[in-house]
């Protein structure tokens, strides 16, 4: 159910499968199951219309269908873009989108423009197999450590590339990824190393223009995929530090990096009769620009790594970027961008060489829309408008209808509120994030813990069979084959992306009584349950 194109893969449904197969799955060890998002919500005899809040692609009202049929049209009519672009491309990719994507990048990160530093690729998943191909080795490089929870779909990538008994959870707190368990982690490993226990060997020849890394850490350090949380500067540094001095290359997932807004902040203690408290309107931010710096932003302040080869300089970042988040996942089309001779050994990748570069053609449509203009336009006028109201009436049901049932199962406030001194619901999926401030959101996600005791398997068990509404299970998004890395039986993730005038039944009725809430009073034993009168259901519908 749960398409993430979010984090750097999208995921992909299958329309094939049934319920009951997806529930079996998910009893399965995280180790061995075979993740199908898609199935969980594929009932067609149900009798209610579904509702996906599993499903992890943007909204289908949201696609810039005739901004793209104009910019293909300026394409096709112009043969200068239109014969190379119906060509094979040259190995970084459709160089007049480089250059647009690199002043583009600039101007938002606030960072010096350098096509250099650009390769054009064919989607955020597509970028990660190809830096595994072209940058680890099974033999040499050691492990992949994944912040947990973390974005399901990528764990069968690093499986393929050798991995699948070597991904490793790292949990995170408020701040983003607890960089003590990494460090202690990564120090045991290189302690086996000088003990013998793991030699040099290597199945492959970087070559002149490669490297092979030791670890390889994923992470999404902005508006993460599940959690919504936002990695914060001091962590970013740290991270960094800890990955020069260990030889590890961070492959950040910064694809929701521009899906920022300002929501309505709580900022007093809800209370069990309202589940609200105090509303009040963030100071004004400049949202067309990055409010933290990327991790290989960082690093370009820094000197040479010791572990880069004579007279190369590969660095221990790559931000990892796609368009499916801004125009559309069908275009599989995105970007990395880093130290220049990683950018160009990223581009000697065989299969790109091979093919020329990755989505040659999806890469000029989308040269056009961005120096058009259209495709800034869309981001200002649509997404963040849009994202921004849906995320809202998510996160208002679940004051509205959710926080006093911490109440109703004995935990009282301090189950519900994360965020310090701020007081902010965990429903609502707000945290502390960015500058130390919790005034901008961003992405498609909300991630909280369900109250009490409560398995979020058998809450999304009865959602799916009462009332046929698809939710994302904690377990899900678990680091595959770490059985002893945390497992979020208890956790649930919503996607507020997805839906639209084709879900009528909309965010209130799908959190609130009939919906979330009695299935989770249903699960505790049926406190409420269904005798939730189905006159107190709320319809709202999510588009404008």
């Amino acid at each position: 159910m749960m398409a993430s194109s979010s984090s750097s893969t999208a995921e992909t449904p299958s329309s094939n499968s049934s319920a009951p197969q997806a529930q079996a799955q998910q009893q399965q060890p995280s180790s061995t199951r075979t993740v199908n998002a898609s199935a969980m919500a594929s009932n067609p005899d149900h009798p209610r219309k579904p509702i996906n809040l599993l499903r992890g692609w943007p909204s289908a009202s949201l696609l810039p269908t005739a901004a793209l049929n104009a910019a293909s049209q300026r394409l096709l009519s112009n043969p200068s873009l239109a014969t190379p672009a119906l060509l094979y491309g040259p190995d970084p990719g459709f160089e007049p989108l480089r250059g647009a994507l690199a002043a583009w990048l600039a101007e938002f990160y606030g960072t010096p423009s350098d096509i250099e530093r650009v390769a054009v690729s064919g989607g955020a998943s597509q970028s990660v197999a190809c830096i595994l191909q072209s940058f680890t080795d099974p033999a040499y490089t050691r492990a992949v450590w994944m912040v947990a929870p973390c974005y399901f779909l990528a764990c069968p990538i690093f499986a393929d590339a050798g991995f699948g008994s070597r991904m490793r959870a790292v949990p995170e707190d408020e701040e983003g990824i607890e960089l003590e368990v990494l460090e202690a982690g990564l120090r045991k490993m290189s302690d086996e190393e000088k003990g013998g226990e793991d030699g040099e060997e290597r199945f492959k020849d970087p070559g002149p223009h490669r490297k092979l890394y030791r670890h390889i850490i994923y992470c999404v350090p902005s508006f993460s995929n599940p959690s919504g949380k936002t990695m914060s500067l001091r962590r970013r540094q740290g991270l960094l530090e800890l990955a020069r001095r260990y030889d590890a290359l961070i492959i950040c997932d910064d694809v929701y990096d521009m899906l920022q807004w300002q929501p309505t902040t709580t900022t007093s203690t809800p209370t069990p009769a309202s589940g609200t408290g105090a509303e009040t309107a963030a100071a004004p931010v400049d949202l067309n620009k990055a409010l933290l710096p990327r991790l290989i932003d960082l690093e370009r302040t820094l000197g040479p790594s010791p572990h880069d080869p004579p007279g190369k300089r590969f660095g221990h970042a790559v931000s990892n970027g796609s368009f499916s988040k801004l125009a559309g996942p069908g275009l599989r089309t995105g970007w990395t961008e880093s130290a220049p001779d990683l950018a160009h050994g990223l581009a000697q990748t065989g299969s790109t060489r091979s093919g020329g570069a990755p989505s040659q053609f999806a890469a000029a449509v989308v040269y056009e829309l961005l120096v058009s203009g259209a495709l800034a336009s869309h981001l200002r006028g649509a997404l963040r408008p849009a994202y921004r109201r849906r995320h809202g009436l998510v996160v208002e049901a679940a004051r509205r209808v959710l926080a006093p049932l911490y109440y109703d199962l004995g935990q009282g406030a301090e189950g519900m509120l994360v965020g310090g001194d701020d007081g902010v619901v965990a429903a609502t999926g707000m945290v502390r994030s960015l500058a130390g401030r919790n005034d901008v959101f961003g992405g498609y996600f909300v991630w909280f813990r369900l109250p009490g005791n409560l398995k979020a398997e058998e809450v999304a068990k009865r959602c799916q069979a009462e009332e046929n509404l698809a939710i994302g299970t904690g377990g899900l998004f678990a680091v595959q084959g770490d059985e002893e890395g945390p497992q979020f039986a208890h956790e649930v993730r919503l996607c507020f992306a997805w839906g639209g005038r084709g879900g009528p039944r909309g965010w209130g009725y799908a959190v609130g009584p009939g919906g979330l809430e009695d299935a989770a009073r249903g699960a505790d034993g049926g406190r409420g349950g269904r005798g939730w009168e189905r006159a107190g259901r709320v319809e709202v519908d999510i588009d404008e």
